[in-house]
Order: C-alpha cells, then sequence, then structure tokens
C-alpha cells in the first residue's frame, strides 16, 4: 500500500480510538506504517480490557474497562494497570487462535509489547499537556520484558538465508529469465498482464539488487528523486533522513528501458510523479509495496535455478557482494544507509566463513 492508502486506514481507526491516541500519531518521524501496525495493536488491547474481569475471581466487579467504546477508555485505566494485567493480556495472545488458526509468535508477541511501549512513553514522558507535563508518570510497561525466543547464530541465519540471495551470476541468470523466457511459460491470460508489466517489474527488481533500498523507500520514489547522468537516487531513510545511494551501472539499461514505456504504457496525469507505476481502476497511480513484494516472490519461484526470495533478501544479497568484493564495512553501511555498523556483521561473518571454508579444505 501507498502512504495514502495509509493514511485513509490510519484515519479510520482513530476514529473509534480515544483522543490521546490521536495526539500520539501526530508525533514527528513515525512512519505510517508503523502507526497502522501500532493502532491496530491498540485496537486489539482496548478491546481486551473492556472484556475482561478486573477480578477473575469476583467478576461481577466489572471489567478492566467498563468502557462502552473503545473510543472512551480513560486514561486512568492505562495509567493503573498492573504488570500482571499486561502478562494476562500476553498470555492471552500467546494461547488464542488468530485468523490464521494460528498462535502469535514471540515475534508477534515483541511487537505488541514495543508497541504498548510507545504508547505508554508518550503518555509518560514525551505527551506535553499542561505546563509541560505528561498525561501521568506511572509507566507499567518499564516491568514488561521483551518475550526471549530461539538463539540463532550469525552464521545459522547466513545458511538459512543463503539460498534466497540473488549475488552473481545469478541475479544476471535471474533478470535474463525474466526477460526472454518467463513468458514463455504463462497462459494467454497470464502473459498478457506480465507483458504489460514487463519492463517495470525488471527495473524494480534490478534496482533494489543494484541499489539495496527497502521496498517502502523504493515506493516512494518520484520521477525527480531519480539522476540518470550520476547514477544515484535520493531516499527518504528510516526516521526521515534523507540519503542519496548510487545505483550499479549494469542497472541502468532495465531503468532506461522502463522510463522509455512509462508514459505511454501507464498513461499517469500531469501531477502524478512517482517513478513506478500500476494501473488501477483504469488510472495510473504510485507502485504499493505489497504490489512488489507479490511479484518478487512469483518471479523467483519461477525461477528454474533460484528460490522464493522477497525485496528484504535482496538488499541482503546487494549487502553480501558489497562486502565481498569490499572487505569495508563503511561501504556497506553507507550504500545502504545503516546508522551503525553493527548491521554489517552477517556480511562479516559470510565472508570469514570463505575463508573458514578454504582453510578446511587445505586440511588432511
Amino acid at each position: 500500500m501507498d502512504e495514502k492508502q495509509y493514511s485513509k486506514l490510519i484515519d479510520k481507526e482513530v476514529q473509534n480510538l480515544p483522543i490521546y491516541v490521536y495526539y500520539y500519531t501526530q508525533q514527528p518521524n513515525l512512519a505510517v506504517t508503523t502507526i497502522y501496525q501500532y493502532l491496530t495493536e491498540y485496537r486489539r488491547f482496548f478491546d481486551w480490557l473492556r472484556n475482561t474481569p478486573a477480578d477473575i475471581e469476583d467478576p461481577q466487579k466489572g471489567n478492566l474497562s467498563n468502557a462502552k467504546s473503545n473510543k472512551e477508555i480513560e486514561l486512568s485505566t492505562l495509567e493503573h494497570l498492573r504488570a500482571v494485567d499486561i502478562q494476562s493480556y500476553l498470555k492471552f495472545l500467546s494461547v488464542r487462535e488468530n485468523k490464521q488458526s494460528t498462535r502469535d509468535s514471540k515475534k508477534t508477541i515483541n511487537r505488541t509489547i514495543n508497541a504498548l511501549r510507545s504508547l505508554y512513553h508518550y503518555l509518560t514522558v514525551t505527551a506535553d499537556v499542561e505546563d509541560g507535563e505528561p498525561y501521568f508518570y506511572r509507566n507499567v510497561m518499564l516491568k514488561v520484558p521483551i518475550e526471549k525466543g530461539t538463539k540463532e547464530s550469525i552464521a545459522y541465519r547466513n545458511a538459512k538465508y543463503q539460498p534466497m540471495l540473488y549475488t552473481g551470476e545469478k541475479k544476471h541468470a535471474w533478470l535474463d529469465f525474466l526477460s526472454n523466457t518467463y513468458e514463455h511459460t504463462l497462459s494467454n491470460r497470464a502473459l498478457s498482464s506480465f507483458l504489460f508489466n514487463k519492463e517495470r517489474d525488471i527495473a524494480v527488481i534490478a534496482l533494489l539488487l543494484a541499489s539495496g533500498i527497502r521496498v517502502s523507500e523504493l515506493a516512494r520514489l518520484n520521477l525527480k528523486d531519480l539522476n540518470l547522468r550520476e547514477r544515484s537516487i535520493l531516499v527518504i531513510r528510516k526516521g526521515n533522513k534523507k540519503d542519496a545511494p548510487l545505483i550499479a551501472d549494469w542497472a541502468m539499461p532495465y531503468i532506461n528501458n522502463y522510463l522509455a514505456i512509462r508514459t505511454e504504457r501507464y498513461s499517469p496525469d500531469k501531477q502524478e510523479q512517482a517513478l513506478f507505476l500500476t494501473r488501477y481502476a483504469g488510472k495510473a497511480k504510485r507502485i504499493a509495496t505489497n504490489t512488489v513484494e507479490r511479484f518478487v516472490s512469483r518471479y523467483s519461484e519461477a525461477f528454474p535455478e533460484g528460490n522464493r526470495t522477497t525485496p528484504h533478501k535482496l538488499r541482503h544479497s546487494l549487502g553480501t557482494e558489497l562486502y565481498e568484493d569490499s572487505k569495508d564495512v563503511m561501504v556497506v553501511a553507507t550504500q545502504l544507509g545503516h546508522t551503525g555498523i553493527s548491521a554489517t556483521d552477517q556480511y562479516i561473518q559470510q565472508s570469514k566463513m570463505d575463508k573458514q571454508r578454504s582453510a578446511l579444505n587445505k586440511t588432511k
């Protein structure tokens, strides 16, 4: 979804939540995707508050919140919740079946904890209500730890995700497959759709592999953000940090092929400046991140020499190649927009494994 779609969903959510949650969403430096995900967490949490007895031994005493709707839940309810109440909620999430008929994983539970931590931090620290004071001071979420999961070594993660990476000749073979072979495997109906978006889809994949930008950053790109002469793009990173990553030269022909057909193929309005477009209900609009995720998954599954992958793994593909070629963590961190070099540990570990393999093979 693009930002406009997320904004509509956010507006719909806040209409049914207390005013203090609306003020929470107005903070700077909150990504719209994060806001929407957190609002769904608050809706679920408030629903639980209104349906859970405050005293399980005496349910007649009422629920944790006796508000008739989520919008009416008072600040005092959040202020006086106990750590045991939050733990009961997390236990409830871990044992109930979700819409997918599964139970929430520890990763999902931790997202819930982080969402509630963020709201409580705003209510007890950041909010500036009267004379510079927050809504209240008691932060129960300080007593609730993150769920500890199964630890994975970097070596294990690298081995686990290595088949999903597209580096070296593998990425070029994949792009060649999409350019020349894939269409011959499709039915007439699927062929029509593929051919309409062929140049766009291949350009998107090439740009992800050649720049390492996130799919959310790609979807936000405008025409003016692409500098063909310098082979670079202007992006807004996490935390609204502006950056200008470079594009590998090999990807430029794919991008130029898309630019050559963009206007005639998609017929955008003059005011539509999105770099990558899609046609929806007869109108050109900005491409959505889930559209990119779907076709990257579909095309990688169809590639005989590859495995299903994701846009995020294409980002890791470039990180892996950059470190293999440069052995410089700052080169990787700069290109990928990392705020620190700790995120490059996985690439360093992979390089060490190659060295370990070489040494191992010399043993007799």
